[in-house]
């Protein structure tokens, strides 16, 4: 029913966004914290009347996202202070006004795009000189704001190096639930090819085909980890176990690739009303149950060596197997060996080990 569906949608949405700000509640209140410390150290430490500049630097240069802190914060910070600094300076000579509005972010974008900046630094300039030239043209209070962006960056980048064990966790876990995705859609795809019915073989092609947010997902939490323990004195003892994450992300993601291709291939079999060998579904099951297996080591932080074993039988069950007279069958053969080849490179074995360990399938 209608309003059961877009009822069902709403919770997912409801719960959805709950999930994401307790997620970023940390960052939240680091924020929180860290522009009533940029106004504090500005209004009590320097004797600033109004230190408009430091929470802003401060918040803007912390952001809710730990990937690239340290570069986010040198750039905003230098970005603000560049585009008050021109702002001040110039309000003093030729006051304000439409055309002394454009200079002002004329020269403040140029100075920045002379320092090699990024679009963060250059569009941080422009806005800061434009706050500076309209709403707070205040010649008495000259270099005093570009000081103020000095210190909330100063804050900012103190605050940076205070992170939680949360998002070192989630490299693992979000390599641990591409794991089990790919499980589930291996699991799927030998029932389709049991049944033969088109029906649920598209349905679980749609399903393999909205899996590229996994990957996008895991690639963010790896890049994020690396981002931590690089501006975090704090967390640098998990610098190994991030690395090796990092180093997982290609052959998950080629494993998962791999297995859209086979329900693909699968969906075509079952539309086409082509049988597939039914040794083919017992080998995509007992894969399902390897990956599985690889999961659970990569949910507890492991290597999935003790996973090995399992992949390299269903390795060597694919060249065991007889050859599908028809070219899907083929295809989902080819794509078995395949997930084989990325799972072993996710239990820790190099390139051509992994090629070498599957014997050639028959003729």
């Amino acid at each position: 029913m209608p309003l059961d569906r877009m009822w069902a949608r709403s919770r997912l949405s409801i719960g959805g966004r709950v999930e994401r700000w307790r997620s970023k509640m940390f960052a939240v209140g680091q924020c929180a914290i860290a522009a009533g410390v940029a106004w504090w150290a500005a209004s009590e430490l320097f004797g600033h009347t109004t230190p408009f500049f430091a929470p802003i630097a401060a918040v803007v240069s912390l952001g809710t996202s730990y990937g690239q802190r340290l570069r986010r914060v040198v750039e905003v910070t230098l970005g603000v202070a560049i585009g008050v600094f021109v702002a001040d300076v110039l309000v003093q000579w030729i006051g304000t006004g439409a055309w002394q509005l454009s200079l002002v972010v004329a020269l403040a974008m140029s100075a920045a795009l002379l320092l090699d900046a990024g679009i963060i630094f250059v569009t941080q300039a422009a806005v800061q000189s434009i706050v500076v030239a309209t709403l707070l043209p205040n010649p008495d209070a000259a270099l005093t704001r570009w000081t103020d962006a000095l210190i909330g960056g100063g804050v900012a980048l103190i605050a940076a190096t205070i992170v939680p064990a949360a998002p070192l966790r989630r490299p693992r876990e979000q390599a641990a639930a591409v794991a089990r995705k790919t499980a589930d859609l291996l699991r799927a795809a030998s029932h389709a090819m049991v049944d033969g019915e088109p029906e649920p073989a598209l349905d679980l092609l749609a399903d393999a085909r909205a899996t590229d947010r996994m990957i996008r997902e895991l690639q963010a939490a790896a890049d994020e980890g690396v981002s931590i323990i690089a501006s975090s004195p704090f967390r640098v003892r998990h610098r190994e176990g991030i690395r090796r994450m990092v180093e997982l992300v290609d052959p998950l993601d080629r494993a998962l690739r791999s297995t859209r291709v086979l329900v693909r291939q699968t969906a075509v079999a079952a539309y086409t009303h082509r049988p597939v060998p039914s040794s083919y579904a017992d080998l995509t099951a007992d894969l399902a149950l390897a990956v599985e297996a690889v999961a659970d080591e990569l949910a507890s932080d492991r290597l999935a060596l003790e996973a090995r074993p399992v992949v390299l039988a269903v390795g060597e069950a694919t060249g065991l197997v007889e050859r599908s007279e028809s070219l899907a069958g083929d295809a989902i053969l080819a794509q078995l060996r395949s997930i084989v080849v990325d799972l072993l490179l996710v239990t820790g074995m190099g390139q051509l080990e992994a090629t070498d360990a599957l014997p050639p399938p028959k003729r």
